[in-house]
């Protein structure tokens, strides 16, 4: 039988994984020339932008969780990489900071009950998201940015 909240745990696991598996021995000058994806960004810009969405994640995460239908206030990815000079980060210290972000998300989401997931929130560009939903989309935009690494590294 499914469990489909194991199935998103799991997954949310599995993405550092995949992710530090594909940048075994990479070097950050490689990491750097490496460009891809819609946004053709570098791997470091890729990992930098990963960590950040888990940054927001897990705060919607948490929000939804303890408060009633908070607003969800969206951001601009493309602004957020210049601000905070994605091009400069160190894509180690990057990573590092997805997976500890990745593990607070985990821990809130291991102590929802079945109600729990699907606490939801207003997005402001999207509308009424649940906890569950959100979470799903981080599943596959992980599975997203796994691919366009992938793809970075073949070339």
């Amino acid at each position: 039988m499914y469990n489909s909240y194991r199935d998103l745990l799991d997954a949310l696991h599995a993405a550092p994984v995949t992710i530090n598996m594909l940048l075994s021995g990479l070097s950050q000058e490689k990491a750097l020339a490496a460009k891809g994806g819609d946004e053709s960004w570098s791997i470091v810009e890729v990992i930098c932008h990963l960590r950040d969405a888990e940054e927001f994640a897990v705060q919607r995460a948490t929000l939804m969780k303890n408060q009633d239908n908070p607003d969800i206030i969206p951001y601009n990815q493309e602004q957020l990489a210049k601000d905070r000079h994605y091009a400069a980060q160190d894509m180690q210290t990057a990573l590092l900071a997805f997976i500890r972000f990745r593990q607070q998300h985990i821990a809130v989401l291991e102590s929802l009950t079945p109600e729990g997931w699907e606490r939801s929130g207003n997005h402001l560009e999207t509308g009424r998201i649940t906890i569950f939903n959100h979470t799903l989309h981080i599943a596959c935009h992980d599975a997203i940015h796994c691919a366009q690494i992938s793809r970075q590294l073949s070339e």
